[in-house]
Order: C-alpha cells, then sequence, then structure tokens
C-alpha cells in the first residue's frame, strides 16, 4: 500500500464516522422533537379539561348557590344601601 491509499482509506474512514455520528445525532433529535410533540399534546388536552372546570366551576347559578346556602350571604335591604359620587376631581387627586 502506498502512502495515497492509506490517506484515501483514513478519509472515507473518518468520513464513515462522521455519516454515522450524524446519522446517531439527528435520530437522537427526531426523539427529542416527538417527545415535544407528545408533551404538547398532553398540554392541550390538560388546558381543556381546565378550561371546562373553570367554566363549571364558574357558572353564576352555582357561584350564587353557594354565596346563599353555604355563606350565610344575602342581598342587602335596599334602605341599607349607601351610594357614593365620586367627582373627577376626586379621582385625578387620587392617581398618583
Amino acid at each position: 500500500m502506498n502512502r495515497l491509499d492509506l490517506l484515501l482509506l483514513i478519509v472515507a474512514i473518518v468520513c464513515a464516522l462522521g455519516t454515522i455520528t450524524a446519522q446517531h445525532h439527528a435520530r437522537k433529535l427526531t426523539v427529542a422533537i416527538q417527545h415535544e410533540k407528545d408533551s404538547a399534546q398532553q398540554m392541550e388536552v390538560e388546558w381543556g379539561q381546565l378550561r371546562l372546570e373553570h367554566s363549571t366551576w364558574s357558572m353564576p347559578a352555582r357561584v350564587e348557590n353557594i354565596v346563599t346556602n353555604q355563606l350565610q350571604m344575602q342581598l342587602p335591604n335596599p334602605k341599607q344601601i349607601q351610594y357614593v359620587h365620586v367627582s373627577r376631581a376626586m379621582l385625578q387627586e387620587a392617581q398618583p
């Protein structure tokens, strides 16, 4: 074997190792991307469930039922209500 053959053999081996390394890295990235896609889909499902739960818990009829039955709250007598009128000047003074 002469020097040129040996050099070409070394270059071929280095190229083969580089190709193998690049393919392995690409496969690892493909697996990571699929894992992230699965995670994103799971989060979408969870987000939908949370939105449904939020809408269920915040229904006006449910809130009113809890307020009246569990918390024993009721609307005040109209004679007990006091209205406070705030002028624009007072609002401007209150702003920092």
